[in-house]
């Protein structure tokens, strides 16, 4: 079986997971968090690690899509579809705005126009009156899809949301092996010889940070439908700071890294106080039940042995271990 074989079994086996896990005792809320956050990640992994700019600035489309679906939703009282397709327009037109500054710079110049353009962006929401300030936006209600599917049950939202981030995964996908993504990988690899090649690649760096930053807007816009609020944490840096340490943990340039480094990283945020509790009792190690108040630390903890000893990533040193495996057997 080859690689592309293994991999589409292997996406076949997680779907089948997610669409058994509301029966099998998962939290359904909580994987719906899970899932959007790794739609986030995926979103700027097609930035990244096929197009090699780093945005510091990606919790504007995740926090600004928030406030604008929530906004919809709550004060204009439109339906649940126009919310998301607001959302996910107006991360679009945020990422226009923002890469319309950033691919002007290289570098480490083009990364901080875009962690300043955001940190603008942050403070206006903290100031603007319809997003609530520090308090939030609040009491988001989730409304009826086309009118006719009640979103409060929590089994059907759960399966709403597992159909976009799907789909919109596959649009990922899609993108990644067209001829537009084979510009942004030749982009990437080395940009001047694609410009001697007669590509436009301002243009194409455009084209790929609006995608991005829609794809980011919807995942904070599922957030939103599935939480009923929408924080300043969701726009603040350390947001950008978390997809980056998702996207490197998982594996950069690899389509599941993203959803394996967002697993990882909200698993440790979450469940850290309860694995402590475990290994305290296991061990009698009473340390250990104080590791859910070093989810900070321990989390850098992981990045740091991440960076040192897996360069790659987690599915990012799987890959190259199954090529240097096939190489081997072919071979023999």
């Amino acid at each position: 079986m080859n690689f592309k074989n293994t991999a589409n079994v292997g996406y076949g086996l997680l779907l089948l997971a997610l669409l058994a896990a509301p029966f099998l005792g998962a939290y359904p809320i909580f994987v719906m968090k899970l899932m959007c956050f790794a739609l986030f990640a995926s979103a700027f992994n097609l930035l990244l690690g096929y197009t090699g700019m780093l945005s510091f600035g990606h919790a504007a489309f995740l926090g600004g899509s928030a406030y604008m679906t929530g906004h919809a939703l709550k004060v204009w009282a439109v339906t649940p579809e126009i919310g998301l397709l607001l959302g996910t327009v107006g991360g679009g037109l945020l990422g226009l705005i923002v890469g319309f500054f950033a691919i002007r710079r290289q570098g480490i110049y083009s990364t901080m126009i875009t962690l300043a353009l955001a940190q603008m962006l942050f403070f206006v929401f903290l100031q603007a009156p319809f997003t609530g300030g520090e308090d939030g936006l609040q009491g988001v209600p989730r409304g009826k899809l086309f009118g006719l599917v009640d979103l409060q049950n929590d089994l059907v939202m759960y399966y709403v949301v597992l159909a976009v981030v799907t789909g919109a995964f596959m649009l990922i996908v899609r993108t990644i092996h067209s001829p537009f993504g084979q510009v942004l990988k030749g982009i990437k690899e080395n940009e001047p010889r694609a410009i001697s090649l007669g590509y436009d690649t301002n243009r194409f760096k455009l084209l790929a940070f609006v995608l991005s930053a829609a794809l980011a807007g919807l995942a904070g816009s599922l957030k939103t439908l599935v939480l009923g609020f929408a924080t300043l944490s969701d726009a603040h840096w350390t947001a950008s700071g978390h997809v980056v340490l998702m996207t490197l943990v998982g594996g950069l340039g690899t389509l599941s890294g993203p959803i394996v480094g967002s697993a990882v990283v909200v698993l440790l945020e979450n469940k850290l106080g309860e694995i402590g509790h475990f290994l305290a009792s296991v061990t009698g190690v009473e340390w250990f039940n104080t590791l859910g108040e070093s989810v900070t630390m321990v989390t850098g903890l992981i990045f740091v042995i991440c960076v040192l000893a897996f360069r790659r990533g987690i599915m990012g040193e799987i890959i190259e271990w199954l090529a240097r495996r096939r190489a081997a057997n072919a071979g023999a």
